[in-house]
């Protein structure tokens, strides 16, 4: 028998006829004999509609705690109307949504998972599963006191994930509206493919990059041995191929730092951000006399390039000339003794204020930042060498404690 987590986002839960497939692909797993936990999304554009509703009752905007509870609507109604479709087929079933005793997803006030309380609810929820199917609100929470918030984007995936996290599921099947994960937008590239397994890793690089398949927030609780599947909801079967997500997620942030002193090139002119092709021609020259950049940065007045410290001479001749002769540009530099320090972790997107706490504690220590490259996953610093060590343990330290608060 297997513990298996199916999640319907909302459009194939979007009808009437959508949800009476889907349900009836639960009541198949049913009848294998495995155990099934349902979470279901807001059906179709609910969610949209109900928001731009009340945009147009409220000059300023609801209050954060009535948009929550207006917008929770949603999911409350598709609980229900699931839950209707199992009934009719014969399967033992019933709903949970924000206010009953076994609500298991229990979360601090601005929607970040309390996991040791969720832990203890989700286990007693997963008791109730030998005997019917659970139909869980997706992209809501609760706090301890009552208090009704969401998950934020993404957030029904991030429900489907948890709880298959804490319910030590064996599979997490991800059912949308496309064919697995595809090698490219095939409404744009003619040959688009699905492909029959991704990382981890890559998943989370292409969600936060906008193939919207999976939240890249639910992929922290994928466990190595929880299988992640997505497929279609055309199939009508939860056990149709897709695509499978291999690796385990991490909720913790790794701090890393380079060992090898770099250097900083840099070019300055004039509207350096106005060059067309300027970064492509430089990086270019870069690459064909094998030069690595391990980060650019690009003001309105000059390009720099991070590289390893015994080519950054090279590096300077290089783009020297490449842009002598063009007027507007002026000089090209070098700042040698620089240390990178790279901070990595997935929920970067979801995590408000990050950047801030990377970068307090070297204020407060007086360590002055080179410059500082920030992505959807990840922080490079760059600062003075013989500073790199007091550097690398403010960082470490801040976020230590963040991960513990």
């Amino acid at each position: 028998m297997s513990r298996i987590v199916v999640k319907f986002g909302g459009t194939s839960v979007g009808s009437g006829e959508r949800v009476r497939r889907a349900a009836e692909s639960v009541a198949d797993v049913v009848e294998d004999g495995d155990e099934v936990c349902v979470v279901v999304s807001a059906m179709g554009e609910t969610t949209d509609r109900l928001i731009e509703e009340m945009e147009k009752v409220a000059d300023n905007g609801p209050r954060p705690e009535d948009a929550d509870e207006v917008v929770s609507m949603g999911e409350r109604t598709s609980v229900r109307i699931f839950k209707t479709a199992l009934d009719d087929l014969g399967v033992n079933s019933f709903f949970v949504e924000p206010g009953d005793e076994d609500w298991p997803v229990v979360t601090d006030e601005s929607g970040r998972v309390e996991d040791e309380e969720t832990h203890e609810r989700v286990e007693r929820l997963g008791e109730r599963m030998e005997d019917a199917v659970p139909v869980v609100c997706g992209f809501l929470g609760e706090t301890e006191d009552g208090t009704l918030t969401t998950l934020g984007r993404g957030g029904s995936d991030t429900t489907a994930m948890l709880l298959g996290k804490h319910l030590d599921a064996d599979e997490v099947v991800i059912v949308t509206d496309v064919e697995g994960i595809m090698t490219g937008d095939p409404s744009n590239v003619e040959r688009a493919k699905s492909v029959d397994s991704i990382s981890v890793e890559e998943m989370q690089d292409l969600s936060i990059r906008g193939a919207g398949v999976v939240a890249p927030s639910a992929l922290r609780y994928k466990t190595d041995d929880m299988t992640v599947k997505v497929v279609h909801h055309e199939h009508g079967d939860v056990r149709a191929e897709g695509t499978v997500i291999e690796g385990e997620g991490t909720n913790t942030h790794l701090v890393e730092m380079r060992d090898e002193p770099l250097a900083a090139v840099t070019v300055a002119g004039r509207s350096v951000i106005d060059t067309p092709n300027l970064l492509s021609r430089l990086s270019t020259i870069l690459g064909e006399n094998d030069i690595n950049i391990y980060g650019h940065s690009t003001g309105n007045d000059s390009m720099s390039f991070f590289v390893d410290q015994s080519k950054g001479r090279r590096a300077e001749k290089l783009l020297h000339d490449e842009v002598v002769e063009d007027s507007k540009f002026s000089s090209v530099s070098v700042r040698e003794d620089v240390a990178m320090i790279l901070v990595s972790g997935g929920d970067f997107i979801d995590t408000p204020g990050i950047v801030y706490r990377v970068v307090k504690p070297l204020y407060e220590n007086g360590i002055n930042i080179i410059e500082i490259i920030s992505s959807v996953t990840s922080i490079v610093v760059f600062v003075d060498r013989d500073e790199r060590q007091e550097a690398f343990d403010c960082i470490e330290g801040a976020l230590e404690d963040y991960e513990d608060e």
